[in-house]
């Protein structure tokens, strides 16, 4: 939808020049499209104070409606732990973690609803419980919060970079341990569906390379983040020239490989495993760690390239 600003409207806030035009949107709504980067002007990136000029188009992207209130539904979703302040999932690959447009299904939450009788309620209605996420593409370990205080306390942790978070990352290339990327992540400028380490308005992140397994023309990375930005790992190898293997998104599928790696074809998401996650217990100070091996369609890739590439020289670093 594009919307033209007339000029008895120049000067007036974004926010309140869209909620006058848009019936049924508030202005809370329209902060947050614009924030999720689903409102721009020109063509850039835009804030809700931002006064209007006559003239400019406005192009406005509005998500399709979804059930304001999750169902339960009989999902498998391998549970590691829970007590009555937390449960600690293992989130299998194709599955979102929370209700959005085009996905009011099927979702962790969905799951959740099924085997917890009463989720925290901070996250809102589409987000009960939900701490931190996982891309839809991306298996591994998660915590959610049954309570408010342990959603909070829980969220002050991986805000003050408490938590630890590690995964396993298949990359094309090679990449040595030790690796560090320092570089700010937001949404890209060209494709509002990606994010970018070239975007106008970001966000610092920082990426760090802990382990690696060498082969021929690829890499198993053992990859530990300090922040949690949309796609961080994906968009950071990326930008190192090194995608994360089946990733087609930014850049990780190639229709043509050697022959002894040739089982990266199998995969029908990229190799991105959310292996560990570390953190305080909310209520009685416990550390706590979860370990999530790797899942099966993962590992047969690994175990196929080990078994072609039995190579004396290639090795572990660390």
């Amino acid at each position: 939808m594009i919307v033209t600003v007339t000029d008895d409207s120049e000067g007036i806030r974004l926010d309140r020049f869209l909620a006058s035009v848009l019936p049924g949107h508030s202005r809370s709504q329209i902060q947050r499209l614009i924030k999720e980067g689903l409102i721009n002007v020109a063509g850039r990136d835009t804030k809700a104070n931002q006064p209007v000029k006559a003239g400019q188009a406005i192009s406005i992207e509005i998500p399709e409606p979804i059930d304001p209130v999750p169902q339960p539904e009989a999902l498998p979703l391998p549970i590691y732990y829970q007590d009555e302040d937390l449960i600690v999932v293992d989130k299998p690959a194709g599955m979102v973690v929370h209700p959005a447009a085009g996905h009011s299904s099927g979702t962790v939450v969905n799951a959740l609803l099924h085997h917890v009788d009463d989720l925290s309620g901070v996250g809102g209605q589409l987000r009960p419980g939900i701490v931190h996420r996982l891309d839809r593409g991306t298996s591994g370990v998660m915590v959610v919060a049954k309570n408010d205080t342990s959603h909070q306390e829980l969220s002050r942790q991986f805000h003050d970079r408490e938590v630890e978070k590690e995964y396993f990352a298949l990359v094309w290339g090679t990449v040595h341990a030790g690796k560090r990327i320092d570089a700010p992540i937001g949404r890209d400028p060209g494709d509002r569906q990606k994010m970018s380490t070239r975007a106008r308005r970001a966000r610092s992140a920082v990426t760090r390379v802990t382990r690696a397994e060498y082969f021929r023309g690829v890499t198993l990375l053992q990859v530990a983040i300090a922040t949690g930005r949309t796609h961080q790992i994906r968009v950071h190898l990326n930008a190192i020239g090194h995608p994360i293997v089946g990733d087609p998104t930014y850049g990780g599928v190639r229709r043509h490989v050697p022959n002894d790696i040739r089982a990266v074809q199998r995969l029908e998401r990229p190799f991105l495993h959310a292996w560990k996650l570390a953190f305080t217990h909310p209520t009685d100070g416990r550390r706590l760690e979860f370990e999530s091996p790797l899942p099966a369609d993962l590992q047969t890739v690994i175990d196929a390239i080990r078994e072609k590439q039995r190579d004396p020289d290639a090795g572990v670093e660390e």
